[in-house]
């Protein structure tokens, strides 16, 4: 991120739990003070040493911000604070309950914050190349789209809608003929490709750059099949949909994602 941007001031924040401090000092009341001297010391060392060696490494600016208290309530306010354009986390930690615990924050801050989110899964390797963007064509996942392409102007992006027929379920438990049921599909299908060019009409990506694929079923399911299919270096998405049913749908294909894939997950913030 830092190569492709060079001109970017970026801010590495440690947030070292308050919760944790105040059980040191109930266990430890007569060495607490030393004992907490010493882990503030021995972070702020780390932190300033990892800024300084990647900033030495990509030619770019690192500020450094040690703080205690909430994980949730210390970022939020450190984004806002900032005007952060991009907050970036990691899922992953070094142990089982690590993970569990930077995964829940960051799903926390998804939701707490109208910023846009890079969750970062893979050590990075070469920068992001191929992108996969499920779409509802609503005005969310545009923004999700033109910002991925003002981010990454080089990479390609697959536009991946998922259709489903309404009432299908419902139309083969009252018998419904095959035949008839296709053709509904069929008509789902065109109507999925007019919104599709409606929707890429009003995007600000070159043609060239966008690839368009339909496929029937679930979008949880399929998002993951073309993430693997497609060897995708990152999945761009919305918060939002188009209603308030929407929202929450793809709030919880969001989470699902997030939770399940491999690549990393970029989530743009309010349009």
């Amino acid at each position: 991120m830092a190569q492709a941007h060079p001109d970017a001031r970026l801010t590495f924040a440690h947030i070292i739990s308050a919760s944790a401090l105040d059980t040191l000092r109930r266990i430890l009341p007569g060495d607490a003070a030393a004992w907490e001297a010493q882990l503030l010391a021995q972070a702020e060392t780390d932190l300033n040493a990892l800024a300084t060696n990647l900033a030495a490494r990509h030619g770019c600016s690192i500020d450094t911000v040690l703080a205690q208290g909430s994980a949730l309530a210390t970022l939020s306010e450190l984004v806002e604070t900032r005007q952060i354009d991009l907050l970036v986390m990691g899922v992953r930690g070094s142990h089982f309950v690590r993970e569990l615990l930077l995964g829940s924050t960051t799903e926390r801050m998804l939701c707490k914050s109208h910023r846009p989110l890079l969750a970062v899964k893979q050590r990075p390797q070469t920068p992001y190349r191929r992108m996969l963007a499920p779409v509802d064509f609503s005005a969310h996942a545009a923004a999700a789209v033109n910002a991925a392409h003002a981010w990454l102007p080089d990479a390609d992006i697959v536009l991946l809608h998922a259709f489903e027929v309404e009432l299908e379920s419902t139309f083969r438990l009252a018998g419904m003929e095959d035949d008839r049921i296709h053709a509904f599909r069929i008509q789902a299908r065109n109507a999925a490709q007019e919104a599709m060019n409606a929707f890429i009409d009003s995007l600000q990506v070159p043609a060239h750059r966008l690839t368009r694929e339909f496929v029937h079923g679930p979008a949880t399911q399929h998002i993951l099949e073309h993430e693997q299919a497609m060897d995708a270096d990152l999945i761009v998405m919305g918060k939002h949909g188009q209603s308030v049913m929407e929202e929450l749908l793809l709030g919880s294909i969001t989470k699902h994602v997030l939770t399940h894939s491999s690549s990393d997950v970029f989530i743009a913030g309010q349009p």
